[in-house]
């Protein structure tokens, strides 16, 4: 009885070690032992050319906390280090161009004094675009249609394409407004034009995309992130002008995207356990002449 009582206890001595083992290795991850499982747990092929890289900070260091936004701007970047976030998953760039190239950047006081603040904290930046949305389904998608609440109206699996009742641009742009609040809609087209056909383009895919997704699948209003007005705009405009059932809202980059890294949050908590993972809204970027307020 006192062998086999012995033995007990060291099993349940050497169990509980490993335990502790495994939960401590758990618990003091890396910032690039995080990535390697995000990978494992994405369903596409990690490419070698991609913006899904580490923009500034060291990732071998130990995560303490994972903040996830759209973008890393200074507010987020404080956040962050208010809630003791080290590594800050973003959606888009940080330093102001696709690549996060900052060789012209080099002399640029705001540069300067950004990355300051993030060597300063220790703060490790790792972009996240590519991959979320090559996943499938795309993840940024699979955010957008849940928060608008458009899985009911999809016509096919790519979360393009929608059917809704008969309705007029107007009436469908003020619902739309509810449900992006911050977001400044700009319309194009007649707004009492009455439609059914919906496409959906989150962020900015550029002008060809927007123009397939309108001439694709009988489409009549395309709900788009942004464009640049010369392209986008002026075509959807000149269909609406030639009588044809054409028309756009445009939401803003951010406001079109940002429930899709709000659920990224949701999918890094199904895998990462024992580190903090949290999400900060962005918000708009710009405000209106209507929204101040007077003396």
């Amino acid at each position: 009885m006192k062998i086999l009582a012995a033995c007990l206890i060291f099993l349940l001595t050497v169990g509980a070690h490993g335990l502790r083992a495994q939960s401590g290795s758990v618990k003091n991850q890396t910032a690039s032992q995080i990535i390697v499982e995000m990978q494992t747990h994405l369903n596409c092929k990690w490419s070698r050319e991609t913006v899904d890289t580490f923009k500034s900070g060291n990732p071998d260091n130990v995560v303490t906390g994972v903040a996830v936004s759209m973008f890393a701007d200074m507010t987020t970047l404080r956040k962050a280090v208010e809630n003791n976030c080290n590594l800050i998953i973003v959606h888009e760039p940080t330093f102001y161009n696709h690549l996060d190239n900052t060789e012209s950047l080099q002399d640029d006081p705001v540069f300067l004094k950004k990355i300051a603040y993030i060597n300063e904290h220790k703060l490790i930046i790792f972009r996240f675009h590519d991959h979320w949305h090559k996943t499938v389904p795309d993840g940024i998608y699979v955010g957008m249609v849940d928060k608008l609440g458009w899985k009911a109206n999809q016509v096919d699996k790519s979360m393009k394409f929608f059917k809704f009742e008969e309705q007029t641009v107007g009436s469908f742009a003020q619902k739309l407004q509810e449900k992006l609040k911050g977001s400044q809609l700009r319309i194009v087209g007649d707004p009492q034009m009455r439609f059914t056909n919906v496409a959906l383009a989150v962020g900015a895919p550029g002008s060809q995309s927007h123009r397939d997704l309108l001439n694709d699948n009988s489409t009549e209003l395309l709900v788009a992130g942004e464009a640049q007005e010369w392209e986008t705009y002026e075509y959807v405009l000149d269909a609406s002008m030639l009588g044809m059932k054409k028309a756009a809202i445009f939401t803003g980059h951010i406001p079109s995207e940002e429930a899709g890294m709000e659920y990224c949050v949701n999918w890094l908590k199904t895998f990462i356990k024992d580190i903090p993972v949290i999400y900060l809204e962005n918000g708009s970027a710009y405000w209106s002449v209507q929204n101040v307020q007077k003396p």
